[in-house]
């Protein structure tokens, strides 16, 4: 009898112990589930339906606000509006990019960016099969950012994605030594991504971000708000090579990306990742080691003219170099070394003044070689775009033909990238082999991107350079001077008077003006493709392609216009011409047919079937 009341007693105490246990957990659910009812905190997807076509989808232009507290200071950075059906067409080529402000194809906007210019040319090269080539990539994020993407990209049954990324893991996003910083771990940091979207997590969050805001001036914040994303972002100004933070980066790089890679292996999606360049032979370091006097003597000779270093004085600077890991010093030996055409050396220097710059705006020799390991190890496609563009540069250094500054290409080099990326894709036949493959110099008669927004890039860099870490303190940017009327145009763009849309347009007035037909081309499709909701964007592009005798790229925009308005006969005639450009008479009778169903007595599509119906009977059926 005892031994019963004590086992009941016992599982009373038990009881009572594991209700104790659970009511913190139930009222923080609870807690959780009254602040989602009533409307707190917010989740911000990386994919958001087109208001205005549902059928499409976009990336959330401002997602980087998903890492910040609402209300709180971000970044201004977005991810340029570039839009992909919500269902993935049969038999459709789907690819989605990732990376950083490279990726993104800054300054010059998507036209240059890898996805903007493998959109274009992929769409050439397979005209018959539907091609979305998706840009996630924005400036300031780093390897936290792809991998907090993941599994949104995967949802959406990519073909394939490509990655170009590595420059911003000490002084991006959540980088080891960026002022926006969530945590001091890497553990710590993957465990923020996780609890993000908790409403709780962004209480805490909100009420942390005001206090500590809470002694910061409005005067200051809004001089805060003129500089640029560098100017901002640098927490640690000096990270010297092998030291902690230098090795802590590297460890979060390779820790992420490994991650990342195991995800995309995982769910069976092939993976194309490239090394990453950056500018050698025309970027001073940001910031070098002190120099000794003896140093600065000879860095200064250096400057003044390089062609009169004795070799004694090279000697000597190249132990002063070695000896004080200065990154300013390697620079003037390369610049030597080159002015002496020993371009080997001269690139050795350049390299270990890049690798010696304290400031880590441009990523040292160790992420590409996590890069080329990560890529043997886990079986994914290595395109060695640093490679790439070393084999095009003058003396194989890379330099200003190529990097605008530290790091964003010029359209030269942003060509170059995607060319890289292009090859790769053939070679795998990931996508099985390249009907129509486009070559270089073809493709470079056609980049998608306007004259304009050239200009426009142009003007950005302007007022980057005229910030820090190029500039001491801020100054008045030093834009290009105007030149023509589409330098004019860029630069109201950069003043945010005209947007893309207008600089697509007139360009293509004044393309029609001159009768510029490579133009005419590139701006009817680029406009249909920015605008693939917009029927008569889609039947101008047809039309015209089909008067510059490019049938099987017409087909593409005259079904697409007639996808928005099933019953237009002018977007059917058209597709019948095209058909009939190519001798396909049987598809061409077909479109004609549905033409007269709509409209028994269209003159056209009388006529030309009355044609057709006339062709001997071996030239229909070919």
């Amino acid at each position: 009898m005892e031994n019963s009341k004590a086992k009941k007693l016992s599982k009373k105490v038990w009881l009572f112990r594991g209700i104790m246990i659970l009511i913190p957990f139930l009222f923080f659910a609870i807690l959780e589930i009254g602040l989602r009812l009533a409307g707190y905190g917010q989740q911000i997807p990386l994919f958001m339906q087109n208001p205005s076509a549902p059928e499409y989808l976009l990336p959330t232009p401002d997602v980087v606000k998903r890492y910040f507290a609402k209300g709180a200071e971000s970044p201004n950075v977005t991810i340029e509006t570039n839009f992909f059906k919500k269902i993935k067409p049969e038999d459709g080529i789907r690819i989605i990019v990732q990376g950083g402000s490279t990726a993104a194809g800054f300054p010059y906007g998507f036209g240059a960016s890898i996805a903007g210019m493998l959109d274009y040319r992929l769409k050439q090269t397979f005209p018959e099969r539907p091609v979305e080539v998706i840009n996630t990539a924005l400036s300031a994020v780093n390897s936290y950012t792809l991998l907090d993407f993941a599994d949104e990209i995967i949802e959406q049954q990519p073909d394939a994605v490509l990655i170009y990324a590595g420059h911003n893991e000490y002084l991006g996003i959540l980088g080891v030594g960026s002022a926006y910083t969530a945590a001091n771990s890497h553990g710590a940091t993957l465990l923020y991504l996780k609890l993000k979207n908790s409403r709780i997590f962004q209480l805490m969050q909100s009420i942390y971000s005001y206090f500590s805001s809470i002694n910061t001036t409005s005067n200051s914040k809004q001089n805060d708000n003129a500089r640029t994303v560098m100017a901002k972002v640098a927490k640690h100004k000096n990270i010297p090579h092998d030291s902690a933070l230098f090795k802590q980066g590297l460890n979060q790089f390779e820790q992420n990306m490994s991650l990342l890679l195991g995800k995309y292996n995982k769910a069976g999606i092939p993976v194309f990742i490239s090394t990453i360049a950056s500018n050698l032979a025309d970027q001073k370091p940001f910031s070098s080691a002190l120099l000794s006097e003896e140093e600065e003597q000879l860095v200064a000779t250096v400057q003044t003219d390089p062609s009169s270093f004795e070799l004694k004085q090279l000697k000597q600077l190249e132990q002063l170099s070695i000896s004080n890991k200065s990154a300013d010093g390697y620079y003037a030996l390369g610049q030597v070394w080159l002015k002496t055409q020993e371009y080997d050396k001269a690139k050795y220097a350049f390299v270990q003044a890049r690798q010696h710059d304290l400031l880590r705006f441009r990523a040292p020799i160790e992420i590409n070689q996590i890069i080329e390991t990560l890529a043997h190890d886990n079986k994914v496609n290595l395109v060695d775009a640093e490679a790439d563009l070393s084999k095009v540069a003058e003396q194989h250094i890379i330099g200003k033909s190529l990097m605008i500054e530290h790091l964003h290409p010029t359209i030269k080099g942003y060509f170059e990238i995607s060319n890289s990326f292009y090859q790769a894709l053939k070679s795998t036949k990931v996508f099985g082999e390249f009907p129509h493959p486009i070559s270089k110099f073809n493709a470079q008669q056609e980049l998608p991107v306007f004259d304009a927004e050239v200009f426009w890039g142009n003007a950005k860099i302007a007022g980057l350079m005229a910030d820090y870490p190029f500039t001491k303190q801020p100054q008045q940017p030093d834009y290009p001077e105007l030149k023509s009327w589409s330098d004019k145009l860029g630069f109201a763009a950069y003043k945010k008077q005209v947007s893309w849309l207008d600089i697509a347009n007139q360009t293509l007035q004044y393309a029609n003006k001159i009768q510029d037909q490579l133009t005419i081309i590139k701006a009817v499709k680029l406009l249909s493709d920015a605008m693939p909701d917009n029927e008569s964007y889609a039947y101008q592009a047809g039309v015209t392609l089909i008067s510059q005798q490019r049938p099987k790229e017409a087909i593409r925009y005259l079904t697409r216009a007639m996808d928005i308005q099933p019953n237009n006969t002018n977007s059917r005639l058209a597709l019948a011409h095209a058909y009939t450009q190519q001798s396909d008479f049987s598809t061409a009778l077909i479109w004609l047919d549905s033409v007269l169903k709509i409209e028994p007595n269209n003159t056209v599509a009388l006529s030309v079937s009355k044609q057709i119906e006339a062709l001997p009977v071996n030239e229909l059926s070919n």
